[in-house]
């Protein structure tokens, strides 16, 4: 970065730890946070996509959409998150490169599997041995985001279907009366109200996403836990580094960040949350009421 890191090793004091902090690795280190902001981009509107839909078919009057919507709820709330990134990751993978594999390799053979070993053709593997690393890591971090938003989803499932049944029922009954079909009165009624009922439990779980994001380092993806693992301690399995066991100023760094990203969305989010009250029959809209100065005297 420096014309003077030419030479680090006649180098000691600031001009060295300069040249240490502006290195390949750590200019990797620094674009993995981009990494983890990236995911949350990604993963929250999908995750509330998710919700909205697990959340629609748990109400609705057709059997086998209520059946589903609840099983899905259920099933992913009720097996612990490490559990199901663990497993749901590779059978995920071996989904995709099984239907791969019947398309691309029909005259293959041999068994799929083989014990513990999951064995297709090489036509089939995801991504090809062959691809750049580059394509490694974009398939890893899809894996990623759509885990996180299939389980996350399950949890917004569960506080929009909460949000939806504290809408007060005699509104859509009015909106029977006007003659309003079910699906407009869902529609126009409905979900325009929910999110003020909404917004506290979704703060919460964007608050738990924001947690989870560390778990990218148990699916493969270079995030920000692991760079500083890598590089904070005074060696690995390939590389020495110049200096003593640093991990913990690494991760007081990500103390830091996360504590800072938090804060910033504690701001924002009370901020939706008046913006959306203001006018509400709720326990917040109420407060506001009070709390906005009286109009002059007639």
């Amino acid at each position: 970065m420096f014309e003077y890191c030419s030479d680090p090793s006649a180098l000691d004091g600031a001009r060295w730890l300069s040249c240490y902090l502006t290195n390949g690795v750590h200019l990797r280190f620094y674009s993995s946070f981009g990494t983890v902001l990236l995911l949350l981009a990604i993963t929250a509107p999908l995750a509330l996509a998710f919700g909205f839909l697990g959340a629609a078919a748990s109400r609705s009057s057709v059997a086998p959409l209520r059946w589903a919507g609840k099983t899905y709820t259920a099933m992913v709330r009720g097996v612990p998150d490490i559990v199901f990134f663990l497993f749901f990751v590779i059978a995920l993978d071996q989904a995709f490169e099984w239907m791969r594999h019947q398309a691309l390799c029909p005259g293959w053979d041999a068994p799929i599997r083989q014990g513990a070993e999951f064995n297709v053709c090489p036509e089939a593997k995801l991504p090809r041995s062959s691809a750049p690393q580059a394509w490694h890591e974009a398939y890893n971090f899809s894996l990623a985001i759509v885990t996180f938003a299939i389980v996350f989803g399950a949890f917004a499932a569960n506080v929009l279907y909460g949000a939806m049944r504290a809408v007060p029922r005699a509104q859509m009954e009015t909106a029977a009366a006007y003659g309003m079909t079910e699906r407009q009165a869902f529609r126009r009624i409905l979900v325009p109200q929910m999110w003020v009922y909404a917004l506290p439990g979704l703060s919460n779980l964007w608050m738990i996403l924001i947690k989870a994001t560390p778990l990218l380092f148990l699916l493969g993806v270079e995030d920000i836990v692991y760079w500083a693992r890598e590089i904070g301690g005074s060696k690995t399995s390939a590389f020495s580094y110049p200096h003593p066991d640093w991990r913990i100023w690494y991760f007081s760094g990500l103390l830091v960040f996360y504590l800072i990203f938090t804060k910033i969305s504690e701001i924002v989010l009370a901020q939706l949350t008046a913006r959306l009250s203001a006018g509400q029959a709720t326990a917040e809209g109420e407060r506001l009421r009070r709390a906005a100065p009286a109009g002059p005297a007639a």
